[in-house]
């Protein structure tokens, strides 16, 4: 064995303000009231991470259709039957709102049987009848489209939470359901999801259609920022070989309140019996003392002599099961924080399951959705007296050259990598570019420091409303269109995690060693963009594409100088912002060029090859070598285009012998052009 240990990605600090916790006058917290402000809009899609409160903003949002805007009725379609349970009673005008929040229990179709055992039936009744509220799941609220069509629905605000389960696929049902509510415009929707992307890669919504909700965002930074009690978050993943239960107590602190996701039954991380795989974990943590006949938890002794309780939601047995699930919803599960210390799932406890105390969320095996793991990584991102930092944890098996499956090992830990550069950007602050010229002056709304602002030096200034970042770019290109304006406003992590799903460009920026930066910067990413947003001119395409190679640059680089210096390490809320300004200082000026020059990818692996052992590096690396990239035509065409961008700056073509990587790369992108063109010409 090597010398592994685990190693965070990333840690976030925050302040703890309180400020997305504290109430206005209306029982709102700061999300909900952003919220309501746009609550007059007919399509609104509401980006925000768990606990942030989405449930009860649609309470509020909802009711006032129902009792201002002349909306006839109100349907929430969760994806899950669990889920229901976010929309119950509540009595909101106790907290100071107008109206409380009621659902007949006959509507809540998560909990009633339906009529004569039909849920679709319910629905039809519930659209002929004068009640306002119905709950259902995704599933029930398809059936019931297909069976009575759209137009039953007009007049009817239709809300459809965790969102991103949706896709423009012409195979998402629900999806293309959507587009024939949105065509024919006589409903109000309101979408709400924490992670506004799929791990499939497909977009949710198709540019056209998305461009006709209004949005409001409320980001991980602000939420996490703004509790009273979490200051610290850490992701990392920890590589081992064997068996993942003989290595489990590396990074499972039984101290630590955990959920335990283990493998999927036909993932290469599974030992091949769930049921086994739950005893053995049970077996390394300690000595089973038997199970508490009240809640079904297993009763373990562990080394400390500490008796701790595990609840079990792998194993299939009815009985068993509800009894455990009853016991975790129970009000003693949120009020008392020794109630249960460890919950092993294999596909429960993500999506809307609330324990707050949960301190660490430990997943065995990649998962192949970047929005599940956005998902687990929620249940241990809420906020909790005396629960002052939380981790996420990716327990993956190292790629094994000997195995006869070396390449999906590989894909399995791209994917991985993928999901924690993605989840470091998520984290981030928000950045706001803009480009740097000689008349250039302060944004108003932030802080520059106690120097204030100078226009002969680096200006990254602080809003501590909005916790967001502004940054001056020299050469930055702005957004013409409204689409690219929003686009770069609020869905830059869309575009990142467009890009850190691409195989090629992970895979190539990780272990390629003749990969030129600008191929990922300016021609993978740039590819992707287009592709994603093809109602863009190629002037949009290239701000967009600036603005993410910024926002993902900056935040690598500001951990490599974070991770290389611990005076930076410890300053806690402000470490990513020192490590952004010194690596503004050490570069004179921020440049689109020189931010392009950098690999996205370098400081992920950097602590792979800390993290992982070289045999395992080096299988990595095999493969990836096997799958050599020559330039395609469509390449060779955006390097040509580099290539006239150069000649204008340089007055010359670039030269295929310069000392220069990309300006020989660029020439080659000129001569497979060429080259090509005669062969087609010739033939």
């Amino acid at each position: 064995m090597s010398n592994k240990k685990d190693i965070p990605s990333v840690a976030v600090h925050y302040k703890s303000t309180g400020s997305s916790i504290t109430s206005n006058e209306l029982g709102m917290r700061a999300m909900q009231e952003r919220a309501y402000e746009k609550r007059g809009e007919q399509y609104l899609l509401l980006k925000s991470p768990p606990a942030s409160g989405k449930s009860r903003a649609l309470m509020f949002i909802a009711l006032d259709k129902l009792n201002k805007q002349g909306i006839q009725q109100a349907i929430i379609a969760v994806p899950e039957k669990s889920i229901g349970a976010s929309f119950a009673n509540e009595p909101l005008t106790r907290f100071g709102f107008y109206y409380d929040w009621e659902v007949e229990p006959k509507w809540n179709l998560c909990n009633a049987p339906g009529e004569d055992g039909s849920k679709v039936n319910s629905v039809k009744s519930f659209l002929e009848s004068e009640d306002r509220v119905l709950v259902c799941t995704h599933a029930t609220f398809r059936f019931a489209v297909e069976r009575f069509g759209i137009e039953p629905f007009d007049n009817r605000l239709i809300a459809i939470d965790e969102f991103h389960h949706v896709s423009a696929d012409e195979n998402n049902v629900l999806g293309t359901q959507l587009k024939q509510f949105i065509e024919r415009d006589k409903t109000h929707i309101v979408a709400m999801t924490g992670s506004y992307f799929r791990g499939d890669a497909n977009p949710v919504l198709m540019p056209e259609d998305e461009a006709k909700f209004d949005t409001v965002t409320y980001t991980y930074y602000e939420q996490l920022n703004g509790y009273q009690h979490l200051k610290t978050l850490n992701l990392g993943y920890y590589f081992y070989s064997g068996a993942y239960a003989d290595e489990i107590l590396s990074v499972l602190n039984p101290e630590e309140k955990t959920i335990i996701h283990i493998p999927n039954v036909n993932s290469r991380e599974s030992m091949g019996d769930k049921i086994k795989e739950v005893e053995h974990i049970i077996h390394e943590l300690g000595d089973w003392q038997g199970t508490d006949p009240e809640t079904g938890f297993h009763l373990v002794k562990t080394a400390t002599g500490k008796t701790i309780r595990i609840a079990d939601l792998v194993d299939d047995d009815p009985a068993k099961r509800n009894r455990v699930a009853a016991a975790l919803r129970s009000p003693e599960a949120k009020k008392n924080r020794d109630y249960v210390d460890i919950i092993i799932a294999l596909g429960m406890a993500k999506e809307g399951f609330d324990w707050v105390w949960c301190e660490h969320a430990l997943t065995i095996g990649y998962r192949s959705s970047l929005t599940e793991i956005v998902q687990i990584i929620g249940r241990a991102t809420r906020d909790a007296e005396g629960k002052t930092q939380a981790r996420f944890t990716n327990l993956i098996a190292e790629p094994d050259a000997s195995e006869e499956a070396v390449t999906d090992a590989v894909n399995d830990t791209l994917k991985a990598i993928s999901a924690s550069l993605l989840m470091e950007q998520v984290l981030a602050p928000r950045f706001n570019f803009t480009p740097k010229k000689a008349d250039s002056g302060p944004v108003k709304g932030y802080d520059y420091g106690e120097e204030g602002y100078d226009p002969n030096k680096e200006n990254i200034g602080f809003n501590e409303e909005s916790g967001q970042y502004q940054i001056e770019i020299k050469g930055l290109t702005e957004p013409k269109s409204e689409d690219a304006k929003r686009i770069c406003k609020e869905d830059l992590n869309e575009v990142i995690a467009a890009f850190v799903q691409d195989k090629e460009a992970v895979g190539r920026g990780l272990f390629d060693e003749e990969v030129v930066p600008q191929e990922l910067t300016q021609i993978r990413m740039g590819k992707i963009i287009k592709d994603k947003y093809p109602e863009l001119d190629a002037e949009d395409i290239e701000s967009v594409r600036q603005h993410a190679a910024a926002a993902i640059n900056l935040t690598q680089k500001a951990k490599e100088i974070i991770n290389g210096d611990k005076s930076l390490s410890e300053k806690g809320n402000t470490a990513l912002i020192d490590g952004i300004r010194k690596f503004a200082m050490d570069v004179r000026e921020l440049d689109v060029d020189w931010i392009d020059s950098i690999n996205p990818f370098k400081e992920a692996y950097s602590i792979l090859s800390v993290a992982m052992t070289e045999s395992s590096l080096k299988a990595m690396a095999e493969v990836i070598a096997a799958k050599k990239h020559n330039i395609s035509l469509d390449e060779a065409r955006d390097l040509a285009k580099r290539a006239l961008q150069f000649k204008q700056e340089r007055g010359r073509l670039p030269d295929l012998k310069s000392s220069d990587p990309w300006e020989q790369r660029m020439a080659q992108g000129i001569a497979v052009l060429a080259r090509l063109k005669a062969e087609q010409s010739n033939g």
